[in-house]
This record gives structure tokens, sequence and C-alpha cells, in this order.
């Protein structure tokens, strides 16, 4: 009988995290504890918390992100105390996080700021105390890559609605450890990608902002250049400023058919067939079939007698998070559930790409959630959203703010897809280069 052991590369050793660099040691976190390498220390809890800047900032599992970046736009402050000197973080420090979801325990971040800020009894910092033995922003990668390789969902101890990894635990993590001069290299090469994404996020940003300008300039004063803005006569509607030649026409009255609702019964699932798409399918004002479940062809075709999507329709939220809205922009043909809205608009009247940004609009999206009913959740019936008042332009003038819009969506599109790509390209460069599989040590990357 043959026996199938690993092929263990040539100048690596077989180890509990597999092969690795026969020059690299391994150590569990405790170890390093002992050795007087790192220092361990948890966060406390406090029950005065403030978002008012009143006190010290502390930090808390919302503040790290599951890109490992440090995220302080929301921050909850708590009374300056005496005795806290030994909560305060440094610079070079490695924030773990220690009790969150399942899913989410163990997002680790570097710490490169300066000032005063606790941690919360939910994260626990590293603190490296001999930096010619380990470097700080390596440490955090890895850490963070194990959260990635879903590492501590498999170690945790699991509690009513959440997880925990205890200081016990986190000591036993194994760490591989290159020479010094290798973990710098590996973490500037990590650490250039990760501000490439974070400069591809600034842009994205922007370009959201410009969109809901444009948004308010078009839907203000129409389809023409800000120069030329004092040139257009306005009138006050109960909908806002507009054009004087525009109209105001409730949404019901611009539609092909009466506005309907999905299928109320949960139907039949299979694991082929035709996807059936409820409110949660309704991503970043597009419909994702990606997670859609499926029913089978025959109970599609009793389910769109009363309501079939087709292209150049329009889908609206109206249970829970109501006013998402997304253009049916396929001619495959898929089911909705009682969760969506069926907007089919009179193409005599209105163009469907305009009608969507309309209503994306902000006082169509406030409109939206006034007329909803407040129970366990928000609702908005279709009798209701029917009584929405539009907005009416021209059809040229709608044609015409349909593809400025579509234009700076494509542009915000692409930008995520080259986001997506240098994410994707960091997750395989942090696998290679802590696995040992691309060595760094000589590499210099430009900033």
């Amino acid at each position: 009988m043959v026996s199938h052991v690993e092929a263990v590369p040539i100048g690596f050793e077989m180890t509990e995290l597999g092969p690795l660099p026969a020059d690299w040691s391994l150590k569990n976190l405790g170890n390093l504890d002992t050795e007087e390498i790192l220092t361990f220390q948890n966060g406390f809890p406090c029950g005065v918390h403030n978002q008012k800047g009143e006190g010290i900032p502390h930090l808390r599992p919302m503040n790290v992100d599951s890109q490992g970046h440090i995220d302080l736009q929301t921050v909850k402050f708590i009374p300056l105390r005496e005795k806290l000197d030994k909560y305060f973080l440094q610079e070079n420090d490695v924030i773990f996080n220690n009790t969150n979801s399942e899913e989410l325990v163990g997002k680790t971040a570097y710490w490169g700021r300066s000032g005063n800020y606790v941690l919360s009894n939910h994260m626990t910092r590293i603190r490296i105390i001999d930096s010619r033995e380990l470097n700080p922003v390596f440490l955090a990668y890895f850490l963070h890559k194990r959260w990635y390789d879903g590492y501590y969902a498999s170690i945790c101890r699991r509690h009513v609605n959440q997880a925990s990894i205890s200081l016990e635990r986190l000591k036993q993590i194994s760490l591989p450890i290159p020479p010094l001069s290798e973990q710098r290299d590996i973490s500037h090469v990590l650490s250039t990608i990760q501000r490439a994404i974070e400069a591809q996020d600034k842009v994205i940003s922007a370009a959201r902002e410009l969109k809901k300008s444009l948004m308010r300039h078009l839907f203000t004063y129409g389809p023409i250049p800000v120069s030329e803005v004092d040139q257009v006569p306005l009138k006050e509607t109960e909908i806002g400023a507009m054009p004087e030649s525009w109209k105001v026409a409730h949404l019901g009255d611009v539609v092909k058919d009466k506005i309907t609702d999905g299928v109320h019964k949960t139907p039949s699932y299979v694991e082929f067939g035709v996807p059936f798409i409820t409110a949660k399918d309704i991503v970043n004002n597009r419909i994702d079939f990606t997670n859609s479940r499926n029913i089978p062809m025959s109970e599609h075709l009793v389910l769109t007698k009363r309501f079939k999507p087709e292209k150049g329709d329009i889908l609206l939220t109206k249970v829970g998070t109501v006013g998402n809205v997304a253009l049916v922009d396929t001619e495959d043909p898929f089911s909705i559930f009682v969760q969506l809205a069926l907007i089919k608009p009179d193409n005599a009247q209105v163009d469907s790409i305009c009608l969507k940004y309309v209503l994306l609009s902000e006082s169509l999206q406030e409109e939206i959630v006034k007329k909803s009913a407040q129970s366990t959740m928000k609702f908005i019936g279709t009798q209701k959203i029917a009584q929405i008042d539009i907005p009416l332009p021209t059809l040229v003038e709608q044609h015409e703010i349909a593809m400025i819009l579509t234009a700076i969506d494509n542009k915000i599109q692409s930008e995520e897809n080259r986001k997506a790509s240098l994410q994707t390209l960091f997750k395989t460069m942090l696998h290679l280069l802590m696995t040992g599989q691309l060595r760094v040590n000589n590499l210099k990357v430009d900033d």
C-alpha cells in the first residue's frame, strides 16, 4: 500500500501550517509572550458612552473593518478616568477583535496613530516590545489572514449571538517568522496594495458625491450647464422646486398597468430553476442574482400570470428597508416575492431609466419613507406607492438625464471593479507571501 505524502518543495519544511521556508521559524504567540517579544492586554467594558467627543475614544469591534483597516467614522467616547495608563494604545500596536459574530471574530488591524485611545473588552491589544524580532505590521497582516482563512470561526467559543477567542486560545496561534528584513518587505508590499485600495475608495466616494450633486441639479434645473441655471424659470411644488415647464404626476398615472407586488406565499424551492427575487436581492440598486433561490418553471408560469417582470420594469422594496430601487435589465425569466413592488412604466410618458433615478432622488426617498407605515418594520403598500408624486420633464429631457446619470454610474462601477481587482490581488499576495511561496527579500516596491 502506497502512502500519499504531501510533497515538500526544496528549501521548505513541513509544519503545522503546511510547507514553510526552511529559514523561517514557527512559534505560537504564547512563546513570544514568554520570551518578552510581545505582550497582551485586553480592553475593558464601560457602560457610560457618548458620541459627542467628550472624554476619550473607546474602540469597539466596529472600528476594525473586514479589510483590516481602522475605521473611526463611528466612535464612542468614555469619561477620562484615573489609572488608564496601561490601557492606552501606542503607535505600532496590533488590535485583535476577540468577541464578535462567528463570521467576524478575529478581525485584526495595525494601529499606526498617536493620541489617547483605549479598547473595549471585545478587543485585545498586542504590543511588540522587541522590534528586532518581530514587525508589528507583519503580525497584523498574518493574524488578519487567518480571519480570511476562516480559522477563528473554527476555534472560537460559541455563545448566544456571538463568538469569542479567549486570550488563552489567542496565545496558542502559531506564527511563521521570516527574517526581520523579509517581514518588512512583506509588510511593505501588502501595505502598498492596501494604500492603492484606500485611494480607490476615495475615487469611488468622490464619484458618488458627484452623482448626488448631479441628481440635485438635474431634478431642480434639468439637463443644462450649471452656468445657465439662472436662465431657468422655477416653480415651487409639493415635491420641491423644478422648471416651470415640468409637470407633477402621480406615479400610478405613468405606468402601463396597476402597480402590483410579488407572490404572497413562499413558493417551493429547487436547486435548479427560475430565480426567485426577494428584497435582499436588490443590492446597490441592481438585481443581484448571485444568492437568489430558485423555483420550478411550472410554478413560475403560474405566479407570473398576475405579474411578470420584464426588461425595462422597475422593482421597489416595500417592506423593511423601503425604497431600494432596481431596473430590470434582463430578458431572462424570474419571479418576485411580496416584498417587492413591480412598476411597469408607460414609455409614452416616462423613460424607465430616468424614472429609476427619480425614485432614488433625495426628495422621493424621503416621500417613500414618509408614506410608509411603521409596525415591527416599515411597510408601504402598492396603493400608496401609486400616489407618490414625481417630477415629469419632457421625454427628451428625461432621456438626457438618464444618459448623464448612467454615465456616472458606469464610471462608479468601473472604479468598483478596479477596487475588487485590487482586493483580489491583496488576498492572493497575502497568501503567497505569508506561506513563503513568493519570496520578497530583495523586492523593492515603489510607493
